[in-house]
């Protein structure tokens, strides 16, 4: 592998994600609230990769702040605060315009995109080695710091001409922690259909949060003002030249047969367990529910399947995987409860198969009407999230 590619796949590699309740407390437990604020731009910052934990539904944001707030000292003030409000925030959107999540909010600036990711940036051959770097480390380890994705997302769009739709779809399929609303939304941003203004950055910016990936010479070494006109009129700018050596795109994991297992039994209630609630459930019968529908639309990869199954399998009395009709053939006539999700397909078949779901809960209010801005959503919410310094829930 390049020199340069590998300080940023090193520091995510060495992370291993423990599909526990356990390791998510123990990350929460890491955190440190200055050095994080301090250091979190870096790709070797102190980040929580708290988030395929939040994703999953090990833990959610309440419970991230109040385990926090019972050693340091916390207010809406602090950068961990602020930073965990945008996945609400990104949420708020979701409950209120649904399936409008993946439409164009605003025009972008250019008026010709293409439908698919191009070949060499899916195959890390780019010839600009932040992108190739954050391709490998997407793939090998289904995690990028926030940084890393919004570079890529941003050269995927402006410089090579690709609709923000393919992008956030193709990183969807790779990442660990893919949450429909945050990366959809988030690519989004980065395109300048959400806001109207699109995120740019340089080998200048990539060289004080990752300067062994700083990419001179490249096209992203160049001015704002040029990036700008690049995103607004250019078409799509290439690969640079030169080799650059590449790699296979991981193929997308496979469902689970249907129906591994769900036995019936005497008992009238049951709990179900579904991918974006792993946490710890209540006492009594446990049944995990994969539902393919959502699946084929929105594929995962092998990591993530593994990632979710070790969890069901070490917490669940079987797992069924079918529709809502399959689900209540193989459990009869009970009682089943569940937390909410606003995942398509999930949703749905939740609603058919009867189950009742328990809101996930939330650390800040869900106003009323759609926020676009954050900058608006969090001038409302903040004031009302927690009374003043210390934060003790």
């Amino acid at each position: 592998m390049n020199d340069l590619l590998t300080p940023l796949v090193r520091d995510a590699a060495h992370h291993d994600f423990e599909p526990s309740p356990r390791a998510a407390l123990a990350r929460i437990d890491a955190i440190r609230p200055g050095v994080y604020a301090r250091t979190r731009n870096h790709l070797d910052g102190a980040v929580t990769r708290l988030s395929p934990y939040l994703t999953h539904g090990f833990i959610d944001v309440p419970q991230v702040i109040e385990r926090l707030s019972q050693r340091v000292a916390l207010s809406v003030d602090d950068k961990i605060v602020f930073e965990l409000a945008w996945r609400e925030y990104f949420h708020h959107l979701w409950r209120h315009w649904g399936e409008g999540i993946f439409e164009v909010r605003r025009p972008p600036p250019a008026s010709d995109y293409a439908a698919a990711v191009p070949d060499d940036v899916r195959a890390a051959r780019t010839g600009v080695p932040v992108i190739d770097g954050a391709v490998r480390t997407l793939y090998d380890t289904g995690y990028l710091h926030n940084h890393a994705r919004m570079w890529l997302a941003s050269y995927v769009v402006h410089l090579r001409k690709t609709h923000w739709r393919a992008g956030a779809d193709w990183m969807y399929r790779h990442l660990l922690d893919g949450d429909l609303a945050s990366n959809t939304l988030s690519w989004q941003w980065v395109a300048g259909t959400l806001t109207g203004k699109p995120y740019l950055f340089n080998a200048e910016n990539v060289a004080r949060y990752a300067p062994d990936l700083a990419s001179p010479g490249t096209v992203i070494d160049a001015g704002y003002e040029v990036l700008d006109r690049l995103a607004r009129q250019s078409p799509d700018c290439g690969r640079e030249p030169g080799h650059a050596a590449g790699m296979a795109e991981p193929a997308p994991g496979v469902v689970p047969d249907p129906d591994i297992w769900g036995l019936r039994d005497d008992r009238r209630e049951c709990w179900i367990m579904h991918p974006w609630a792993l946490g710890a459930p209540p006492q009594g019968r446990v049944i995990g529910w994969l539902e393919p529908s959502f699946h084929a639309r929105f594929p995962w990869s092998e990591k993530r399947w593994s990632f979710v199954l070790t969890r069901m399998r070490a917490a669940c009395d079987g797992i069924v995987v079918g529709d809502a009709r399959a689900l209540r053939e193989r459990l009869g006539d009970v009682r089943l409860s569940s937390m909410q999700t606003l995942n398509p397909g999930y949703a749905e078949a939740m609603r058919a198969a009867g189950v009742l779901c328990e809101p996930v809960a939330r650390q800040f209010d869900d106003p009323p009407q759609p926020m676009p801005s954050f900058t608006r959503f969090w001038q409302t919410v903040a004031p009302k999230a927690a009374p003043p310094r210390p934060w003790h829930r």
